[in-house]
């Protein structure tokens, strides 16, 4: 559907990681951007051109939802068994990196502390530079430019970003030409969940990519836009662009 995704697993982002943050202890002061996408995601790039130009600046996305996958084997023959699901992405990396920091930027005072407390208890090496509750709703550059600072002074490398799609992800990359070196990771429900405020769907239905029902049984007030009219929108992009392809 015209965007990039990266045919990887787990032990790959981990792999990928650990260069990225080589080539920035190495002197290099580069920022990487890494996304989750599900078909909410998808669907909004095909359909937004603008959030669309902005993804182009992400080193990698990821797979994050089964249909996804799906997908890629299908029309790819990418021969994936999983996907790289952004909460499960967190606490791999996490686990595996402990050598460096982490900050936090996104959720509520109380999302974070839980958190923060929550991947300590699981992660007792865990360093946190430092954590950040934005404003609810929009904000302008002077919070941006405090973030900016708060990450930098933090000297945290590794920065987990909860914010909700699109909101994570088109900050990131408006602010990525002015952030400090390190590897952002844009992992939106990764947060409510790992903290314990919002629960997650059972292993099963994730499995069978119906993690998006169990959430908006939850959420219908807040989730019913984006699981029923995007949902839609991916098999309708899929569709139309089956049928180009049996034209071509």
């Amino acid at each position: 559907m015209g965007l990039d995704l990266a045919i990887t697993d787990y032990a790959g982002v981990v792999a990928q990681t650990r260069s990225w943050l080589r080539e920035i202890e190495s002197g290099e002061p580069r920022v990487r951007a890494v996304g989750a996408a599900n078909t909410h995601f998808v669907a909004l790039s095909r359909r937004d051109a603008v959030f669309r130009k902005l993804l182009e600046g992400f080193d990698m996305i990821v797979p994050d939802g089964m249909p996804l996958v799906w997908v890629l084997n299908a029309q790819h023959g990418a021969g994936m068994h999983d996907r790289v699901y952004g909460p499960t992405m967190m606490l791999r990396v996490i686990g595996s990196v402990d050598e460096v920091s982490h900050f936090f930027l996104g959720g509520s005072p109380e999302m974070l502390e839980r958190l923060e407390a929550n991947l300590k208890a699981r992660f007792p090496r865990l360093k946190v530079a430092g954590t950040h509750a934005p404003p609810f709703g929009p904000w302008g550059e002077e919070e941006d430019a405090l973030i900016r600072e708060k990450i930098a002074r933090s000297g945290a490398r590794i920065i987990w970003i909860g914010l909700g799609c699109p909101k994570q992800e088109t900050w990131l990359a408006r602010n990525k030409p002015h952030l400090p070196p390190g590897v952002y990771f844009a992992v939106g429900a990764a947060f409510p969940f790992h903290s314990g405020m919002v629960k997650q769907a059972p292993l099963w239905m994730q499995k069978r990519g119906l993690e998006w029902l169990f959430r908006l049984a939850a959420e219908p007030r807040r989730l019913w836009k984006r699981y029923v009219v995007f949902n839609t929108l991916f098999l309708f992009y899929l569709f139309v662009d089956s049928l180009r392809k049996r034209r071509d």
